[in-house]
């Protein structure tokens, strides 16, 4: 999740990315770091914000607390937990932030590396994140740039938060799952994805619908149920998210039968 650009941060000079530097973090001062980059970013409620004591932990017992810096400002973070599932263990990524004055300069997806190098030196083959389907920027660079791929959509997932970012409508959420061995993700990293085949289900929404959300809430929960319905269908079928495409109008996601 990452806030949209205001307009005193479109003012702000472009940061200079070769003094931009990733590394994981460690000790409270730094991490006290990350959660007032979470607070400037999302502008949650103190009952909303994950504590700095969360991101000790999750560094101390396998996850992961990543920074990205310009030079000594802290502009970026990515949070990690060590998970287990049917005996698997993975990293489930609970956030990634970047300020909007340093998005769209690539900093997320270094963060997102930093994230992949790191779980294959420990030899852990995937890492999950929830996230928005109605966020398309986010569902694009999810799928198209690192090769997530998606099969479950959660209701409501956190509840109501205090992030105008949410807009007081459903945290509804769909699942990446990232598995960083896999050849297709080596070669979307390497810039040769593989295209969708043309049997595969389109599920479409709006590129209006962040404007629906702010202006008519009413609408937008009813977008939402529709999209909800359909990506449950689709899943119930064995399908999985496996491509994302944009025009001028819509976002699409693409499903198809699970390949692996």
């Amino acid at each position: 999740m990452t806030a949209s650009r205001s307009k005193a941060a479109s003012l702000t000079p472009p940061p200079d990315e070769s003094q931009i530097t990733i590394r994981h973090l460690s000790g409270a001062e730094e991490i006290n770091e990350c959660v007032a980059l979470e607070s400037e970013i999302w502008h949650f409620s103190d009952a909303d914000l994950v504590p700095g004591q969360i991101f000790v932990v999750a560094e101390r017992t396998g996850g992961q607390v990543i920074g990205a810096f310009d030079r000594s400002r802290p502009v970026g973070f990515v949070l990690a937990f060590a998970a287990i599932r049917d005996r698997r263990f993975y990293l489930h990524s609970h956030m990634a932030a970047v300020l909007p004055a340093y998005q769209n300069r690539g900093i997320g997806r270094r963060l997102k590396l930093a994230q992949r190098d790191d779980a294959l030196a420990r030899s852990i083959d995937l890492i999950e994140w929830s996230f928005d389907p109605l966020q398309l920027k986010n569902a694009h660079f999810n799928i198209v740039r690192l090769g997530a791929t998606v099969r479950e959509y959660v209701p409501n997932l956190y509840g109501r938060t205090s992030s105008p970012l949410h807009s007081g409508i459903a945290t509804d959420r769909l699942v990446a799952q990232w598995w960083i061995r896999h050849p297709r993700v080596a070669a979307i990293l390497a810039g040769k994805p593989p295209k969708p085949a043309q049997s595969a289900q389109p599920i479409s929404v709006p590129l209006n619908i962040r404007e629906l959300v702010e202006g008519d809430p009413e609408a937008a929960k009813k977008a939402q149920s529709e999209i909800r319905m359909q990506f449950q269908q689709f899943f119930s079928r064995s399908l999985e998210v496996s491509g994302f495409d944009m025009d001028e109008r819509e976002g699409r996601y693409l499903l198809e039968p699970y390949k692996h």
